[in-house]
This record gives C-alpha cells, sequence and structure tokens, in this order.
C-alpha cells in the first residue's frame, strides 16, 4: 500500500520504477499467501469454486480500476499528465480497512506448528472449531485421518529449487508448465490489450477502459461460473479442457483478426470470450500447485512457481507482443496469439500425461 501511493506521488521515471516493483513484490507475496490459506482453511469438496471465485475477484477491481480511467484521463477533470496519480494514491488508501480488518484473522495451524508453537496451534484450532460448532450448533465429527508434519523444519528457497529438480520432478515440470503458458498468455494480451486497440482500431487511449470493462467482468463471471465443475468433474479433465479450449478460441479469433473481419467491439467480445474460459485455468494454475506439493512447502512453492511463471511468461509476454506489434501488418500479431496458444496446448498435454 505505502509502495502504490508512492508511485503516485513519484516525480520521474526511476522514482515510480522502484514504487512500481515495491507494488509487484506485494502482490507476489500475497498470491502465496491467500492461495496456502485458501487450501488450509477450504475443505476439498468445496475447495476448487472458492479458490476461483476468490482469484477471480482480482476482476471485480479490474472492473472498477477500468471504469476509473474514464474518469482520471478526462482532462476536463484533471489536468493532462496528471490523472493517472489518483488510482495509485486511492488503492494506498482504500486498502487501509483491509490492514484492520486482517486482525482478526486467525494464525495459520500450519505455520505454527511448522515454527514449533505448538500450544499456539493448539490454541487457534481449537477456537476455529469452537466457532464452527457455535455456528452449525452441533458437535464436529471426529477427523476420519491425520496428517504428519515435521515439526521446526524450514525449507529455504535453494533447497526447494533442489526439491523440485529431484524428488518432485514431474510436479514441478507440471506446475511450471501451467504457470508459464497461462503467464504470457494473460499478460502478452491483457498488457497489450490497449494497443491492439489503438494500433488497429484507431480507439484512443483515454477510451480503452470501456473495452476493458467487459472483459474483466467476463474474467470474473469464468471464474464464478465455472468454478464448481473443477469439484464436480475433477480438476484434470476441467484443466485439460480449459487450457485446450482457450488456445482453440483464441487461434480462432487470430484468424479473424487476419482476415480483418472484426471490428473494436467484436474483436472485444472475442477475448471476452475467451478469457471467460481462460480465467478459469489460470486460477486452477495455483489451485494445482497449492495442491499437489507438501504441506510444508505449500507457501514456498506457490511463491516459486509464481515467480519463475511471471518471470518466464509474464515478462516475456509484453516484450514479445510489444516489438510485434511494432511490426507492420497483422501477421506477427498472429504469430505471437500462436505462440500463446501453443504453450496453452503443451501444457494441457502435460496435464493429461503426467
Amino acid at each position: 500500500l505505502t509502495a502504490a501511493v508512492a508511485a503516485g506521488l513519484s516525480w520521474g521515471y526511476r522514482g515510480f520504477a522502484v514504487a512500481v516493483a515495491g507494488v509487484g513484490l506485494g502482490i507476489g507475496g500475497e498470491y502465496a499467501a491467500i492461495n496456502s490459506s485458501i487450501n488450509e482453511l477450504i475443505p476439498p469438496p468445496v475447495r476448487g469454486a472458492v479458490n476461483l471465485l476468490i482469484n477471480g475477484t482480482y476482476w471485480l477491481g479490474a472492473v472498477l480500476g477500468s471504469g476509473s480511467t474514464l474518469l482520471f484521463y478526462n482532462e476536463a477533470w484533471f489536468a493532462e499528465g496528471t490523472g493517472w496519480r489518483v488510482p495509485f494514491v486511492l488503492v494506498g488508501v482504500l486498502g487501509l480497512p483491509i490492514l484492520w480488518a486482517r486482525r482478526g484473522l486467525p494464525e495459520s495451524p500450519r505455520w505454527l506448528l511448522l515454527s514449533n508453537r505448538l500450544a499456539e496451534a493448539d490454541k487457534v484450532t481449537s477456537e476455529i472449531e469452537s466457532r464452527v460448532e457455535a455456528y452449525l450448533v452441533t458437535p464436529l465429527e471426529e477427523p476420519e485421518y491425520t496428517v504428519t508434519l515435521r515439526v521446526g523444519v524450514r525449507v529455504s528457497p535453494w533447497e526447494m529449487v533442489g526439491h523440485m529438480l529431484t524428488g518432485f520432478r514431474s510436479r514441478s515440470v507440471l506446475g511450471l508448465a501451467l504457470m508459464v503458458a497461462q503467464s504470457f498468455f494473460y499478460n502478452a494480451l491483457f498488457f497489450t490489450y490497449g494497443l491492439v486497440l489503438k494500433t488497429f482500431y484507431g480507439v484512443p487511449p483515454a477510451r480503452t477502459g470501456l473495452y476493458m470493462i467487459p472483459f474483466c467482468a467476463t474474467n470474473f463471471l469464468g471464474c464464478a461460473l465455472l468454478g464448481t465443475l473443477f469439484d464436480k468433474i475433477g480438476r484434470k479433465p476441467m484443466i485439460v479442457t480449459t487450457y485446450l479450449l482457450s488456445a482453440i478460441l483464441l487461434s480462432a479469433t487470430g484468424a479473424l483478426f487476419l482476415a480483418e473481419r472484426l471490428t473494436a467491439v467484436t474483436q472485444t467480445l472475442c477475448w471476452s470470450a475467451i478469457f471467460f474460459v481462460a480465467s478459469a485455468s489460470a486460477s486452477a494454475a495455483y489451485l494445482t500447485i497449492s495442491e499437489i506439493f507438501p504441506l510444508e512447502v505449500r507457501a514456498m512453492s506457490i511463491s516459486l512457481f509464481y515467480c519463475i511463471g511471471t518471470a518466464a511468461g509474464g515478462v516475456s509476454g509484453p516484450l514479445v507482443f510489444g516489438e510485434l506489434l511494432q511490426a507492420p501488418g497483422r501477421l506477427p500479431v498472429v504469430a505471437g496469439y500462436g505462440l500463446a496458444s501453443a504453450l496453452m496446448v503443451l501444457a494441457s498435454a502435460l496435464e493429461a500425461w503426467l
């Protein structure tokens, strides 16, 4: 939150870059904390739906952010070059209530156990069970099975990398494939969305937010509506299907784009349809990683795969598409769509095989 405010108040590129890097560090940490907490607190029968729904709320914020650009980039309200600062400052201010709300959340019993704080872990667990029993007005049933943890064990990032390359090799390949594919697919298209609209359809930057609203809304709806299928049908068939279908839809959209059969509106509708499906597949990547690695290293594994996936796919995607958009014609952009689709097909195949 502090970094977001600093970005809004920064003067000069270097200060802005440092502040935004701080925002990125916070977001990366939050992904690990949120997804590991979901895995700990939500029972397996509904974990898929809850995971996708919570991760999908990112897009509710994106809807608000996209709509806000219509106001903050309006020079009738804000002087040129100043409106962009307001959202950064607002994010920092509006996020303060979250810090207060978190005071009421219990500490993770898993983390307490691994930190050798056994009495505190037992106390937190008892308090959670008491609250649930009071809500259900009935005693909880005894657990059907137990989980053994190595108390006081700490795994460093380098040790985790070693485990990924040895004992968890196939899981690591799958996790990396899912994360890199969805990261490249998402970031390449999302962060060049405005450039495509401007370059090929003449949409001014101040109006880009209007086209982003339906795109972001369908991303949330995809997570909200498809999430329950990951519990009813199963993780593997749904991940295979959503990754493969996302690739097919993007390839079809690329063909229509190359043939110049789309307008700014129909292009947005096509992207919205693609990411209705792709939003679920992207969130399922985090769900998969949180479930296939041991409890002791769950948060660490999510952090590492998020870091590697974002570096490999999230950084390279916008850079590749940024260069492709500088080339003349539409074919280079369509080639980029083909690369993103190929990565999604490969990830789908590995999910089906491993």
